[in-house]
């Protein structure tokens, strides 16, 4: 597969209705918003999700989360040493540095896409991989309006105890509307030293338009957050004359006249720009 050739922006546009997109886990896991009372998901949050996509098409992940561990491996350090291709490569104090990361770029996506630092306890040799996939954190559109409600389970944690004890109290917090945009790129010099691939970039693709698949809980219910377009400009060069910076700007979203506060996509007008030398491919998936 060759390298990368194209420069790509992105931009994804999702909702969330009654969900909590992201917790944030300093503050009782309430979802984030910023002094401005926007909505925010952070972008290894958005990382995470696009790594269990790719996980599900069947792509190797390094970075895997517990609870979807395909490998039996029960850490990163124990990921890397179970790589027999990464073990010949290994020479202690004389590792081939370079050798060493595109060992690892080519063994997992996640890898040559996002990046990653080799560097565990007691290790004499750390290398570091700068992958060309860049993610900026979701901001909503908005601000959005923090619900909290208290819940309660129906039996005791312990036994030993006459009624409701504390522990059976409980609290939810949801996000009743918000719509957020994703913004992101993939760059091609970073692509050539990764050996990041055309066909590595349909994949992230593909992960963006499904990133809620197979995503339900307790507090993103099935149905909740939902992926409603991603803009995809694909530049004709590396270096493209029109900077990241102002191929976002080109994406214009503001509420329609008379409404006050937005429960949907639809609520919302949405404008772009044209830009000289490139137009982005539209994929509406609601």
């Amino acid at each position: 597969m060759s390298t990368l050739q194209n420069k790509i922006d992105f931009s994804l546009i999702i909702t969330a209705n009654g969900a909590n997109p992201n917790g944030d886990p300093l503050d009782g896991n309430r979802p984030r918003i910023n002094f401005d009372g926007f909505g925010e998901i952070s972008d290894v949050c958005i990382k995470r999700k696009i790594r269990n996509r790719l996980q599900d098409m069947g792509e190797k992940i390094f970075v895997q989360s517990d609870d979807k561990c395909d490998d039996g491996c029960d850490s990163l350090r124990s990921r890397a040493e179970s790589c027999a291709a990464l073990k010949a490569v290994s020479s202690g104090k004389n590792t081939d540095r370079e050798k060493y990361a595109q060992t690892a770029c080519a063994e997992w996506i996640d890898v040559r896409s996002f990046g990653q630092v080799f560097a565990f306890k007691n290790d004499v040799v750390s290398v570091g991989v700068r992958g060309p996939v860049s993610i900026c954190q979701a901001v909503s559109v908005s601000p959005v309006d923090v619900v909290s409600m208290q819940i309660t389970k129906s039996v005791n944690s312990e036994s030993g105890k006459e009624g409701k004890a504390s522990d059976t109290m409980g609290m939810k917090h949801r996000v009743d509307f918000g719509m957020y945009v994703v913004h992101g790129s993939i760059n091609c010099q970073l692509a050539e030293k990764t050996g990041f691939s055309d066909e590595d970039a349909e994949k992230i693709k593909q992960a963006l338009m499904t990133l809620f698949d197979n995503d339900s809980s307790s507090a993103r219910p099935e149905g909740s957050m939902e992926v409603c377009r991603l803009y995809w400009w694909k530049h004709d060069c590396k270096t493209p004359k029109n900077s990241t910076a102002k191929v976002r700007r080109s994406l214009h979203i503001t509420l329609k006249d008379g409404v006050k506060k937005p429960s949907s996509f639809y609520d919302y007008d949405i404008m772009l720009d044209e830009l000289d030398g490139v137009t982005p491919e539209v994929y509406d998936l609601m």
